[in-house]
């Protein structure tokens, strides 16, 4: 069996690994390298790299669906294609060129957050479990019949990237697991009831941003969520101060939400609905650092009040 893995970030890394040691993999598409980080110097999806790596073949196409991209993929004479965070939509022209069709690797239990985010949103949404699916792919987003699922508890201080990398090793072992019957034709797609279905939207910088009109256990599951990325942050002090780790108390202090205190020695933010501690924090343009730390080096916190979301 000829097999075409598609996939970008470090979450797709376990299962290309895994379908290397066990399948003939003819070639691997990937997104362009693009520049990132402070220096923004150019590069490589982690895909790409692993890829180079194992030996094999790799396409990184603007558009998957150019007509360059199309060509060197049906060269490959794929029977499957294997999908995990691959960050485009795939058009009727890839879904039907496989004969076995095109499984993705999805890091919710499907239907519950279809769509780009789907481990932020379970950790913001304050789910107690979320798990991997293996789902056959169709032209909906995250709309096709379900293979083979696993659920995994959420621990309290789950954040965003600890879930991804737990999910990515379960969805390199259920995928494992269920290639076989897929391929022998015992594991029979199910459809999802769309009845459940919840989405989980594309992120962007600005979400990270945090509002005190919010009760702040939300805004404790939203530091979490986005850590490492898109990250948490207030503007505060004509500057952007990054909310690395925090932790939300019930005591409500006698001030308007938006207002910075000090409780305890900790940095605290006055939100509509109780506390938020600031454990960890990174002021702009320095190094990540304890919020007492923040405190010993601030001119000028409690009585001030951040900047507003807009």
């Amino acid at each position: 069996m000829r097999l075409v893995f598609l996939g970008s970030p470090e979450f797709a890394v376990p299962s290309l690994e895994a379908l290397a040691r066990h399948y003939d993999i003819t070639g691997v598409v990937t997104q362009p390298d693009r520049p990132a980080g402070r220096g923004r110097q150019t590069r490589s999806p982690a895909v790409r790299v692993t890829a180079h790596r194992l030996g094999l073949p790799v396409l990184q196409p603007a558009r998957i669906s150019d007509p360059e991209a199309l060509e060197t993929i049906s060269s490959w004479d794929p029977d499957l294609i294997v999908v995990a965070a691959f960050g485009q939509l795939l058009r009727p022209s890839i879904l039907d060129l496989p004969r076995l069709g095109c499984l993705n690797i999805h890091a919710s239990l499907l239907p519950r957050w279809r769509g780009a985010s789907p481990i932020q949103a379970a950790i913001l949404a304050g789910d107690r479990t979320s798990g991997v699916t293996i789902m056959k792919m169709d032209q909906g987003l995250d709309t096709g019949p379900l293979l083979s699922q696993r659920a995994v508890p959420l621990s309290p201080d789950e954040t965003g990237g600890s879930l991804s990398t737990r999910l990515a090793s379960l969805g390199a072992s259920i995928l494992l697991e269920t290639l076989p019957g897929y391929l022998a034709g015992s594991v029979v797609p199910v459809a999802q009831d769309e009845k459940q279905a919840t989405y989980a939207p594309r992120l962007r910088k600005s979400d990270g941003a945090l509002d005190p009109a919010e009760p702040a256990e939300r805004l404790a599951r939203r530091v979490r969520a986005f850590h490492p990325w898109p990250g948490a942050y207030i503007d505060w002090d004509g500057g952007r101060l990054a909310v690395l780790a925090a932790h939300a108390t019930t005591d409500d202090l006698p001030s308007s939400p938006g207002t910075l205190s000090v409780l305890e020695g900790d940095p605290v933010l006055a939100t509509a609905q109780g506390t938020l501690h600031l454990d960890r924090v990174q002021p702009q343009g320095k190094k990540p650092m304890s919020g007492a730390a923040f405190l010993r080096g601030s001119r000028v916190f409690a009585g001030t009040s951040i900047k507003m979301p807009s």
